[in-house]
């Protein structure tokens, strides 16, 4: 391995330490996410249902729908945290 490789490889950003910020950050990601997802989602309910009586936003979700966009907001909030605590914003 070169050098170069070796300096590529000791670049690891720097993560954020958990606090509230971060939390807020993480569940306003996944509420977007969900908001997006309620309204992008053309056919609902296809395959199993939720075990459980869930309120009127997560109406015609079943578990594919429910799994899908809470990864897709994680991913998305991941990203976001990263992202600012690269930036020196969180």
């Amino acid at each position: 391995m070169t050098n170069i490789s070796l300096n590529l490889l000791a670049a690891v950003p720097a993560t954020p330490v958990w606090s509230i910020n971060v939390a807020l950050i993480m569940i306003t990601a996944n509420v977007f996410a969900l908001v997006v997802a309620r309204y992008g989602i053309k056919v609902k309910g296809v395959g199993p249902s939720l075990p459980v009586a869930l309120p009127g936003l997560f109406s015609g979700f079943g578990l594919p729908e429910l799994l899908a966009v809470t990864s897709f907001g994680h991913v998305l909030g991941a990203g976001l945290i990263l992202g600012l605590a690269q930036a020196g914003l969180l």
